[in-house]
C-alpha cells in the first residue's frame, strides 16, 4: 500500500435532522447562495450539493462516510481507509478498526431530544459490538437566548425522571444553561442532556453513536413517525448526581505562532484550540493520528511534496508517517486539534509546569475513578 505521509483533507458527511438549520454559516456556504453572500464568505468551504431546503443538523467530520480529497487515498471514505490501513492511519497506540475520535459540527434550530449515553462496560453487555459514549462540546456560536440542558436538578429521582419523560415534560427536571461562544463543556457517560436551539458547536466523542433517547417531546421524525425512546436502558445508565461540567476554565499557552488553548481531555479524546497569526511548523506524532478542524481563517498546508489551501469548515488528518508540515495562514486562523491523548504528556505535564495551571487540571482533564 502507498505510504500515508502527508496531511489528508476530509470532506464531511452532512446529516439531515428535524432540528437542524438551512443556513450553515459561519462554517460552510450552501449551493445557490447569492453572489453578495458568497463574497462575504470567501475562504469558507462550500457544502456539497445538498437539497436547498433540507435542514442540516450535523456535519460528521470524521464519520465513516467522510471522504478524502487528496493524497493516495483520494476518493475513498474514512471507513474504507481505516479498515485498509489500520495502524498506518490511526497510529500504533490505537487498536480499533474505526477512526478513534468522532468529531462533528452541530447546528440547532430546535431542541434535540433529551438523551443519555452509556459507558463502555454497559455497552459491552447490553449493546454488544458497541462502545460507550463520552463527549465534549466547544461552542462556536450562540444566538441570543440559546441554551442547553445538562444534568438533573438536585433531589430528582429515577421514578420522577421516567414519569416526566413519558409525559414529554423532562426539561423541567434538568438544569438549564445559556452558553457563550468559546465555552467548553464535558459530558461523561450517564449525564442526561439536551442541546437547545440557536447553537453552532463542535463535538468530539468516542466513535460511537450509541444514544438512549429519553424524551422527544412527541415530535415526528423525518419519516413522519415518532422516534423511538429507550427508557429502560436510559434509566439504568442515568446518573442522578452527575455534575454540570460547563464553562471550563480557559488555559491558554503562548506560542511563537500565536496561542494554544488546552480545552478538554479524557482517556478517549482531547481537544486543543490553536490560534495562528503567523506561519508555523509542526511535527506529526509517530504513535497516533491527529486531526485539525478549521473553524476560522484560511491559508496553506505545506510539506516537502508541495502545498494545498485550507479553508474554514475543512478537516485535515495528520497520519503518523507525516514527520513535519507547515501551516501558513493568509488571515488569522483558528483550528481545533483533536486526538486520543497521552494525558500525562499532553495535559498534565504542561499544566503542572505552568504557574497556576495545576489548580485547573481537574477542571479540564477528566479521569475515571480507576485512572485517578
Amino acid at each position: 500500500m502507498t505510504k500515508l505521509d502527508v496531511p489528508l483533507q476530509l470532506a464531511p458527511a452532512f446529516q439531515p435532522k428535524i432540528w437542524g438549520r438551512r443556513d450553515l454559516a459561519p462554517l460552510y456556504q450552501r449551493p445557490g447562495m447569492s453572489r453578495r453572500r458568497r463574497r462575504a464568505d470567501e475562504g469558507v468551504a462550500v457544502a456539497p450539493a445538498i437539497a436547498t431546503m433540507e435542514r442540516i443538523g450535523e456535519a460528521w467530520l470524521t464519520g465513516d462516510e467522510a471522504r478524502f480529497m487528496n493524497g493516495p487515498v483520494s476518493g475513498l471514505t474514512l471507513g474504507e481507509v481505516s479498515r485498509q490501513y489500520g495502524a498506518e492511519l490511526h497510529g500504533e497506540s490505537w487498536k480499533g478498526d474505526r477512526f478513534p475520535v468522532l468529531a462533528k459540527f452541530i447546528y440547532t434550530s430546535d431542541w434535540l431530544s433529551v438523551q443519555v449515553h452509556p459507558d463502555d462496560a454497559y455497552a459491552a453487555v447490553h449493546d454488544p459490538g458497541n462502545v460507550g459514549k463520552c463527549e465534549g462540546w466547544y461552542i462556536l456560536k450562540a444566538d441570543r437566548g440559546a441554551s442547553f440542558l445538562l444534568g438533573l436538578k438536585p433531589k430528582t429521582s429515577i421514578e420522577a425522571l421516567r414519569a416526566a419523560c413519558e409525559r414529554g415534560l423532562s426539561k423541567k427536571l434538568l438544569r438549564l444553561f445559556h452558553p457563550k461562544a468559546n465555552e467548553a463543556v464535558f459530558v461523561p457517560p450517564g449525564t442526561v442532556h439536551a442541546l437547545g436551539p440557536g447553537l453552532v458547536l463542535f463535538e468530539a466523542e468516542q466513535n460511537s453513536d450509541l444514544t438512549y433517547r429519553l424524551d422527544d417531546f412527541g415530535r415526528l421524525g423525518l419519516d413522519g413517525k415518532p422516534r423511538p425512546l429507550h427508557l429502560k436502558k436510559g434509566m439504568e445508565v442515568a446518573r442522578l448526581d452527575s455534575p454540570a461540567h460547563r464553562a471550563l476554565p480557559q488555559v491558554v499557552l503562548s506560542e511563537p505562532y500565536g496561542s494554544r488553548r488546552l480545552v478538554v481531555a479524557c482517556r478517549t479524546f482531547a481537544v486543543e484550540e490553536l490560534t495562528l497569526r503567523k506561519a508555523a511548523s509542526f511535527a506529526g506524532s509517530a504513535v497516533r493520528v491527529e486531526a485539525l478542524a478549521v473553524v476560522a481563517g484560511d491559508g496553506r498546508v505545506e510539506t516537502g511534496a508541495g502545498w494545498l489551501g485550507y479553508r474554514t469548515g475543512e478537516t485535515w488528518l495528520i497520519p503518523p508517517a507525516t514527520t513535519s508540515y507547515r501551516l501558513v495562514p493568509r488571515v488569522p486562523t483558528r483550528l481545533l486539534k483533536f486526538y486520543v491523548p497521552d494525558l500525562a504528556r499532553d495535559f498534565v505535564q504542561p499544566l503542572t509546569a505552568r504557574r497556576g495551571g495545576a489548580a485547573k487540571l481537574s477542571k479540564i482533564v477528566f479521569l475515571t475513578d480507576q485512572e485517578k
